[in-house]
């Protein structure tokens, strides 16, 4: 299969190409205007080595400010704290009922 376009690539692998030519075994050549391939059926891509990869791979997308400390405080029960131990049928923790 050769393509001249690949109009994108999403988080599953799944394909997007645009201008192919599909070649099956023991058949002619078939022009596909679009062509979507789901990315579990993709082993690997064979790039051409005139692709400059060091510029492309770099990420250039602004980055999301992080949240202050004070927003992070406060959310939900999670481990430990004061509540803890409070769970379960509220007998005493440990081995047996004491005997």
């Amino acid at each position: 299969m050769t393509f001249v376009l690949a109009l994108g690539v999403d988080v599953q692998m799944n394909t997007h190409l645009k201008n192919v030519k599909l070649t099956s075994r023991n058949r002619e050549p078939t022009a596909l205007d679009t062509l979507s391939i789901r990315g579990n059926n993709i082993r690997y891509f064979v790039l051409p080595d005139a692709l400059n990869l060091d510029a492309l791979l770099v990420d250039d997308a602004p980055k999301p400010k992080g949240k202050k400390k004070d927003d992070a405080r406060g959310r939900g029960r999670g481990r430990g704290g004061p509540e803890r131990g409070r769970g379960g049928r509220g007998g005493p923790r440990g081995r047996g009922r004491g005997r």
